[in-house]
C-alpha cells in the first residue's frame, strides 16, 4: 500500500494548493447603458448585445 514516507509540510501543501483559489470574475462596461456586465454576454439591465437589442428589458 502506498503511504507517505514523511509528513507534508504546510509550505509544500500551500504551494500545491496555490492554484485552487477562485479567480475574480471579469466585468466590462455595457456600451449602451454603462452598467457592468460579463464579457461576451448580453447586458441584463438593458438587453443589448454587440450594439443591438436582443431581448426587451424586464420591468419597463
Amino acid at each position: 500500500m502506498a503511504v507517505p514516507k514523511r509528513k507534508v509540510s504546510p509550505h509544500r501543501r500551500g504551494n500545491r494548493r496555490s492554484h485552487d483559489s477562485l479567480k475574480v470574475e471579469a466585468h466590462h462596461e455595457c456600451s449602451n447603458c454603462g452598467e457592468l456586465k460579463r464579457p461576451h454576454n448580453l447586458c441584463p439591465h438593458c438587453g443589448y448585445y454587440n450594439g443591438r437589442e436582443v431581448i426587451a428589458p424586464e420591468g419597463l
